[in-house]
């Protein structure tokens, strides 16, 4: 786990990171373009690293320079968070090469970044032990796959909508799939909110399914039901949840059924 900020990067749920600033891209006078407290900046030489080191919470190794050794090794020796992008086309014991350099200036908070290759992503994070993060700004759609894929976090500089479509991602995918450990009862009612997230989006998707089911049952709505189908259900999902049961999971799942046949009935008499 890696601390950036407020945010802990691989312990936990996948954070969202909307503020990343290249000086490399913008050129100019970093103490202009850098505001205090910006989540990553991107040095466009070894200027810029005491207004990155004074006003920045990361700081990132980008994909064009990696083999810019002397300005890696300075990076590192910021002591800041240190996010390496993989070089386009590096394999990943050259990725992960560049991780030991950091390293060895004495700085172990590093974070991987990459923007496409996801299956390679999960071989760094599984190879390194490190957390990886998945940069998402050219390509929104990829935000469910990276946290699928086990990205520990997006960066998306982009639109506000941009920014809704990862918090989505990190929240409801990342609640089937990333397992949580909280500490504290904040920590705890955050990652039930976010459980919670899911299984209202679930049970709105699974009404929707329920509604269509019923106009192509030849009997519809409560005189329809089919019992044995429903214990067949409970039975099915309790292997998925076994701590439940059949008997706990039975009458939630008839609230669930009368639930959805409430709502097709409300819908056929709009």
């Amino acid at each position: 786990m890696v601390t950036l900020g407020a945010q802990r990067v691989g312990d936990g749920p996948a954070v969202v990171i909307g503020d990343r600033v290249s000086l490399r891209a913008q050129r100019g006078d970093a103490r202009a373009i850098l505001r205090e407290g910006v989540a990553l900046a991107e040095p466009a030489g070894m200027d810029d690293l005491p207004v990155i080191a004074a006003r920045a919470r990361g700081v990132v190794i980008g994909a064009a320079w990696t083999r810019d050794i002397p300005l890696v090794r300075a990076v590192a020796a910021l002591g800041l968070p240190v996010v390496v992008e993989r070089r386009h086309g590096a394999a990943l014991a050259e990725w992960l090469g560049v991780v030991d350099y950091c390293v060895a200036e004495g700085n172990d908070q590093v974070i991987l970044c990459e923007r496409s290759d996801l299956g390679l992503l999960r071989a760094a994070r599984a190879a390194s032990g490190r957390p990886a993060l998945a940069d998402v700004s050219g390509n929104i759609g990829l935000c469910t796959a990276a946290v699928a894929a086990g990205a520990d976090g997006l960066i998306v500089v982009g639109t506000p909508a941009d920014r809704r479509a990862a918090e989505e991602a990190v929240t409801l995918v990342g609640a089937l799939l990333r397992p949580e450990a909280p500490a504290t009862l904040p920590e705890c009612r955050r990652a039930i909110d976010r459980v919670d997230a899911t299984l209202a989006t679930l049970l709105e998707r699974r009404a929707e399914l329920a509604g269509i089911v019923q106009r192509l049952k030849p009997v519809g709505g409560f005189a329809g039901r089919d019992h044995a189908r429903e214990r067949e259900l409970v039975a099915t999902m309790a292997q998925r949840a076994p701590e439940l049961g059949e008997e706990r999971l039975a009458p939630i799942m008839n609230a669930v059924i009368e639930a959805g046949l409430h709502l097709a009935e409300e819908r056929t008499t709009r």
